[in-house]
C-alpha cells in the first residue's frame, strides 16, 4: 500500500462527502434550472452547498459563484473585467493559472507588473509599493503558496491596494481547509477556492465576490450562477464541495494541529540528514507543507525513485508537472537554478500518520544513498 504525501496536489475524496453526493448521481437527476420537482430538488441542493461554502470563508451565499475549479475561478477573476484593464499586477509566485491569465492580458496590450518576493517567498512593503506605483487596476496575490506553503499578509496588502483604487484578488485554493480564511477580514474583492484541495470532488470550485463587483462572464449561455458562469451546474460535485467545506470548517482546528505535529516531526527527522535544505523555513507557512532539496540530486529523479518505493511526493506544482525544469517559485525567491531543480514537496493530509513519516524518511535516505552511488546527479 502506497504512502500518499502530496495533498497539495489533490486530496482523497472523504467518504462522508461521497455519501452526500450519491443521491445526485443516482436518483436526483433533474436539471436545477427546471421548475418541476426534480429540478427544484437539484436547485435546493445547490443552494445548500452555496451556504456551506460561504460559511467556510465568512461570506454571504450570494457571493459564491461555482466554477469548474480553482483555475477557472482565477481566470474569471483576472480576465473577467467589464472594461479591459490597462495594467494588472500579480506576485512572482502565483499559480500557473493566474500567471497565464495575466500573460494573456499582456498580449492584449495590458501592462503586466510583477510583484517580487524576498528569499523567504514573501512580498515586502518595498516590492508592493513599487508595483502599485504603476497604478494597476487589478492585483492578484495568493494567500498561501502551493509549493512552499508560505502565507502572505493579504489583509495588510489589501489596505494598500484599496488606497490605490485597484481591485484585489487572492487565490486561496491551498489555504482553505488548512488555515482560517475570512473573506470579509482579508479585505479582498475576489477569492478563489477549489473542492479537491479539501477532500471534495475534482472539477468544481468557486469564486467568492464582493457584492459590488462587476464581472464579465467568460462562459455565456443560460444565465446560471447569476450570469457569471453559464452552463448546467454539476449538481453532485457542487453538493460534494458543500459537504467538504462544511467538514473543513468543523474540523479545521483538529486537522491543522494533527498536520502541524507531523510537519514538526518530519523537520526534526530531516535535520539529521546531511545537506538537506528546507525552503522558506523562516516564513509563516501552512501546517502541512515542507519544500526541501538534497543538493546534487535531481528532484524529478528522486520523486520517481520514491514512487518505486511506494511513496507519493511531488517536485512542485502538479499543474506544472508537464514542464520539466526548476520551480519558478524558487527562482523568484532567488534560489540558484541548480538547487531549485532538486526540490521535492511533501504535503500532509488529515489521515497521514507518524508511520508515514517513518516510511518516507526510510525511503528517502535509501534512495539518496543509491542515487549518489550511481552518480544520478543534477548539473548546472
Amino acid at each position: 500500500m502506497s504512502t500518499y504525501l502530496d495533498h497539495n496536489a489533490s486530496t482523497p475524496l472523504d467518504e462522508r462527502v461521497l455519501d452526500q453526493m450519491m443521491p445526485y448521481l443516482r436518483a436526483h437527476h433533474g436539471n436545477p434550472s427546471s421548475v418541476y420537482r426534480q429540478g427544484r430538488i437539484a436547485r435546493q441542493a445547490i443552494d445548500a452547498a452555496r451556504q456551506q461554502v460561504a460559511q467556510l470563508v465568512n461570506a454571504h451565499p450570494s457571493q459564491v459563484v461555482f466554477t469548474s475549479g480553482g483555475t477557472e475561478a482565477n481566470n474569471l477573476a483576472l480576465k473577467g473585467a467589464v472594461v479591459a484593464p490597462r495594467c494588472v499586477a500579480v506576485s512572482a509566485v502565483e499559480h500557473a493559472s493566474v500567471l497565464a491569465s495575466a500573460q494573456q492580458l499582456a498580449i492584449e496590450a495590458c501592462q503586466l507588473v510583477r510583484i517580487e518576493v524576498d528569499k523567504d517567498g514573501l512580498i515586502t512593503e518595498e516590492t508592493m509599493s513599487r508595483a502599485l506605483a504603476s497604478a494597476p487596476e487589478r492585483v492578484s496575490i495568493m494567500l498561501a503558496n502551493n509549493e512552499t506553503g508560505v502565507i502572505q499578509d493579504i489583509a495588510r496588502w489589501a489596505e494598500m491596494v484599496a488606497s490605490s483604487g485597484a481591485l484585489f484578488h487572492t487565490d486561496a485554493v491551498q489555504a482553505a481547509g488548512k488555515m482560517g480564511v475570512d473573506f470579509a477580514a482579508l479585505g479582498v474583492q475576489m477569492l478563489s477556492l477549489s473542492s479537491h484541495k479539501l477532500y471534495g470532488p475534482k472539477g468544481v470550485g468557486a469564486l467568492v465576490l464582493d457584492k459590488r463587483m462587476e464581472l464579465a462572464a467568460q462562459m455565456v449561455g443560460g444565465g446560471q450562477e447569476a450570469g457569471y458562469r453559464c452552463g448546467t451546474e454539476n449538481v453532485a460535485a457542487i453538493v460534494g464541495f458543500g459537504k467538504a467545506a462544511e467538514l473543513a470548517g468543523l474540523e479545521l482546528q483538529s486537522r491543522c494541529s494533527h498536520m502541524l505535529a507531523l510537519k514538526q516531526m518530519l523537520l526534526q527527522a530531516l535535520s539529521k540528514v546531511e545537506s538537506v535544505v528546507v525552503f522558506a523555513d523562516q516564513a509563516e507557512c501552512l501546517p502541512n507543507t515542507v519544500f526541501l532539496a538534497v543538493p546534487g540530486i535531481d528532484g524529478e529523479t528522486l520523486l520517481m525513485e520514491m514512487d518505486r518505493s511506494g511513496v507519493a511526493v511531488s517536485s512542485g506544482s502538479a499543474c506544472d508537472s508537464q514542464k520539466r525544469g526548476a520551480s519558478q517559485t524558487l527562482l523568484a525567491m532567488g534560489i540558484d537554478e541548480t538547487l531549485a531543480r532538486c526540490a521535492v514537496r511533501v504535503s500532509f493530509g488529515k489521515d497521514n500518520t507518524e508511520q508515514d513519516i517513518d516510511v518516507f524518511m526510510s525511503a528517502m535516505v535509501r534512495q539518496i544513498k543509491a542515487l549518489q552511488e550511481n552518480s544520478m546527479l543534477v548539473w548546472a
